[in-house]
């Protein structure tokens, strides 16, 4: 038999345990779960895989948590609070209802893995600090809806991990090309037809590298680059002749492809019926879990703690 919520508090306030475990216990309300905010000493707390549609602002009691993860529940806002986490590293908001984020929410000094992947994000959810988060490491914005993704991106120099697949991204800035330490980028299943000469400022065709790009409308220069390999593609746009074409491209101002998608379909869209609630947390994640199974994991823990490519 599982212990109850009040125990695991009661265990990890007697015993100083820095971890707190509650994946998948039906969770609606934090402020239901006894003596939770006078854990001010724990480091990580995983709520994934419950059904909480809100976090309340006393999340800030927790000052030491370093890992927060609320994969898979129903959440459609946050504090502004929660910038005051301090010492949060690890935060996974993946497949949730977000549709915008906090004020001030770039206030994060410590922050270097950030899971947004399947929400219902786009360029305007950011707030203006957004892009403050320069100590990013691995930035998660795949399953949302950005068209564009804004310049500041460049700023985060640190980043080794960007995704941004499965949005309806129609170009990709020049700054893009300014993140150096960049090892993994993912921009699959978008409406791209060229990509920034900046891009090749990059060396992402090693061994080490990810370059994931399929499922784009390319313009028939890069498509046919592609079917001889990434290193082609990276040669191309490198090359004079990318250069001058690709500006010759822009001026021209050519229609964006159409989307690929119905995204009204997403189960994060969809009214929550108290019927449905039950459900909603176990069908959205059933829904996706296939083609991404691979790809799950990189920087979580097992089945509570998975994170999204």
């Amino acid at each position: 038999m599982s212990k109850s919520l009040k125990k695991i508090v009661e265990e990890s306030r007697e015993k100083n345990i820095p971890e707190v475990d509650m994946c998948d216990r039906g969770i609606s309300n934090l402020l239901d779960i006894p003596g939770l905010f006078t854990l001010s000493n724990i480091t990580q707390l995983v709520l994934s895989h419950n059904k909480l549609n809100a976090v309340p602002p006393n999340i800030t009691e927790l000052r030491n948590l370093e890992v927060l993860n609320m994969f898979n529940n129903q959440i459609e806002e946050l504090p502004t609070q929660i910038s005051s986490l301090q010492k949060l590293k690890h935060l996974n908001l993946g497949m949730n209802r977000l549709s915008t984020l906090p004020r001030g929410f770039g206030s994060l000094p410590a922050l270097e893995v950030l899971d947004l992947t399947y929400n219902n994000l786009n360029e305007s959810s950011l707030p203006g600090n957004f892009f403050y988060l320069t100590t990013l490491r691995a930035l998660y914005l795949s399953d949302n809806d950005f068209e564009i993704l804004p310049p500041d991106i460049g700023k985060l120099a640190k980043l080794q991990i960007l995704s941004l697949r499965d949005n309806d991204l129609i170009s990709l800035p020049k700054e893009i090309g300014d993140l150096a330490q960049l090892k993994e980028l993912h921009i699959q299943g978008n409406r791209l037809t060229v990509l920034p000469p900046e891009l090749g400022n990059l060396d992402l065709t090693g061994p080490k590298q990810v370059f994931k790009a399929e499922n784009n409308s390319w313009v028939t220069p890069i498509a046919d680059q592609f079917q001889l390999g990434i290193s082609h593609v990276f040669e191309y746009i490198r090359s004079e002749t990318y250069k001058y074409l690709y500006g010759r491209h822009l001026q021209a101002n050519p229609e964006a492809p159409k989307k690929n998608a119905d995204k009204s379909k997403k189960i994060s869209r969809k009214p929550l019926a108290a019927k449905n609630k039950e459900a909603v947390g176990v069908l959205s994640y059933s829904t996706i879990q296939t083609r991404r199974a691979v790809n799950f994991g990189r920087w979580g823990r097992a089945f509570c703690n998975r994170t999204g490519i």
